[in-house]
């Protein structure tokens, strides 16, 4: 009988296997380097990273190539190895990988689609994450009613944590609480009822009583559903008289979107006038002193001191004496501020360079994120003051904590001397206040536990500018603050434990951690692997 003809070409099979091997090994190289850009370990260049998933492209090119090449050239090779012994024991590994991978995704997929199975009794992490505080399922173990929280997010937005936090609010409710998400920028009339000024709220709703969340953290979510649980009157005062700025609407300076939102959140407002009823009512949580075109007398102040020292709330927003009836007057109520709190009105008028199209309407550079009013703003987006005047921490006080709110920019300055419309401002050094320049200041008491917010600025909350930007949004957060309904609950703390992945600090070694764990450690197993092929092909 004939012999198998000889195939001449088997031995350049070699060749494509070898093509097949490097290319294998700069496949996961370039693979490598993506992944570890995509968990942030390093960043390319975007004209780098072209090349490299260009060259990723055509390694995974070459190596279907050299892979088809070698079977093309040595088609027996392939024939035996398909339906020899080695062949038998692959597909027994092939089977029971993909049988793993297999389970893993259908668990992950169970899990990620009954997140209820994510409740306390499954959070298998070390410092619980996954579970919320004690006081917060205790709160809602005692939901007599249904809740239904409204959250108001838009596209600019990341609602992911807030969705995961509001599940974990469902999940340990009974029943009792239930959470849907609305887009503001698409339906803005359901914000302007809910009371929403700025993105990222959450609107609590038990029966008739409404709270709002300022953002989505597990404990102003509890402080909020508390409020909602046990609603009580909460009354603002804002002071008449003297020309302050009215709470109808109708005029060109109103405030009337400020009242309809705080009576949104359940508060009581209305108007004091201290000159004909010298009296401050016993519910007044807050005292608001909105843009009087006149002084406020001695006699005001000193009831005004009073109802401060004894735990009261004033929260002042006075305009600049350049554009007002103020003028040179003496002001009893800047110096109570001054004598008592630390806190200064400055007797300018705030130029931005940030606004070279308006240089008169102040810009917010910078929040404070160490502060209830100002922490969950949005550091992007800006309060826009106009004509507003500056304001200065003068001097420490005892017990008394200040602490600013808003800054400009240091390309502002306070231009002191009035302009005439013919004028352009220019900073006189010896005159003017250089910036970065204060725009609001919180001032609190230790001892009495009264509190303070102080504005240069009223106009940035009437009704034509509050909603521009987060102007708004800084008004109702002052007087929450004022009013003390930032929190009435602590939450108990849990230690987290962190798992922080450092990169070696130099590249000789960030280097060797890669070629270790990519070249040294895959190329052990291959060189093992085909020692272990060839071995067995020899003995047959």
């Amino acid at each position: 009988m004939a012999g198998k003809k000889k195939n001449h070409n088997a031995k350049y099979a070699l060749i494509g296997l070898v093509v097949a091997l490097i290319a294998c090994i700069a496949t996961g190289l370039l693979a490598s380097a993506n992944l570890l850009g995509v968990i942030g370990m390093f960043t390319l260049p975007e004209e780098n990273q072209n090349v490299v998933d260009i060259a990723l492209q055509i390694s995974i090119g070459l190596l279907i190539i050299g892979l088809a090449s070698a079977a093309i050239l040595n088609p027996d090779a392939v024939r035996r190895f398909v339906t020899g012994r080695q062949a038998r024991y692959g597909s027994n590994s092939l089977i029971l990988t993909i049988a793993f991978v297999g389970i893993l995704v259908a668990g992950n997929y169970i899990v990620f689609n009954n997140t209820d199975l994510l409740g306390s009794p499954w959070d298998f992490t070390e410092d619980k994450t996954n579970t919320l505080a004690k006081e917060t399922l205790q709160i809602l173990a005692e939901l007599d009613e249904p809740v239904e929280a409204i959250a108001f997010y838009s596209t600019n937005s990341n609602r992911t944590g807030a969705e995961e936090l509001l599940e974990k609010f469902k999940n340990n409710s009974n029943g009792k609480f239930t959470y849907s998400f609305v887009n503001p920028d698409l339906n803005p009339v359901a914000a302007r009822e809910a009371g929403i000024t700025g993105d990222a709220k959450i609107l609590l709703q038990m029966g008739e009583t409404r709270e709002i969340a300022d953002f989505a953290t597990e404990t102003e979510l509890a402080r909020t559903l508390l409020r909602v649980m046990n609603p009580g009157e909460r009354t603002v005062y804002f002071l008449q008289g003297h020309g302050e700025i009215s709470l109808e609407p109708g005029g060109e300076l109103a405030y009337s979107i400020v009242k309809s939102t705080l009576e949104a959140k359940n508060y009581t407002v209305n108007t004091l006038n201290l000159l004909t009823n010298r009296e401050i009512p016993e519910d007044a949580l807050a005292i608001i002193v909105a843009g009087p075109q006149k002084p406020v007398s001695e006699a005001e102040v000193k009831l005004l001191k009073t109802y401060v020292d004894n735990g009261g709330s004033l929260v002042a927003l006075q305009d600049t004496p350049l554009l007002t009836d103020l003028g040179a007057a003496e002001d009893p109520l800047a110096a109570y501020l001054t004598e008592d709190w630390g806190i200064t009105f400055n007797n300018d008028i705030v130029i931005d360079g940030a606004n070279p199209d308006n240089p008169f309407a102040a810009v917010s550079s910078m929040y404070n994120p160490g502060h209830p009013i100002t922490q969950g703003l949005n550091p992007n987006l800006i309060t826009l003051m106009p004509q507003a005047r500056s304001l200065t921490i003068a001097a420490t006080k005892e017990n008394v904590t200040q602490t600013w709110l808003i800054s400009t920019a240091e390309n502002s300055y306070g231009e002191t001397i009035p302009l005439n419309g013919a004028d352009t401002p220019v900073f006189e050094e010896e005159t003017d206040v250089p910036g970065p320049l204060y725009l609001g200041i919180a001032g609190e008491n230790s001892a009495t536990t009264g509190r303070v917010v102080v504005i240069g600025n009223s106009f940035f909350a009437i009704d034509n500018n509050f909603d521009v930007y987060g102007n708004g949004n800084f008004f109702i957060n002052s007087v929450d603050w004022a009013a003390q309904q930032e929190g009435l609950l602590n939450l108990t703390t849990r230690p987290s434990t962190p798992r922080t992945f450092l990169p070696p600090a130099t590249v000789w070694q960030f280097l060797l951690l890669v070629l270790v764990l990519v070249v040294v450690i895959p190329g052990m197993i291959v060189f093992f692997g085909v020692s272990t092929w060839l071995s067995r092909r020899k003995r047959g």
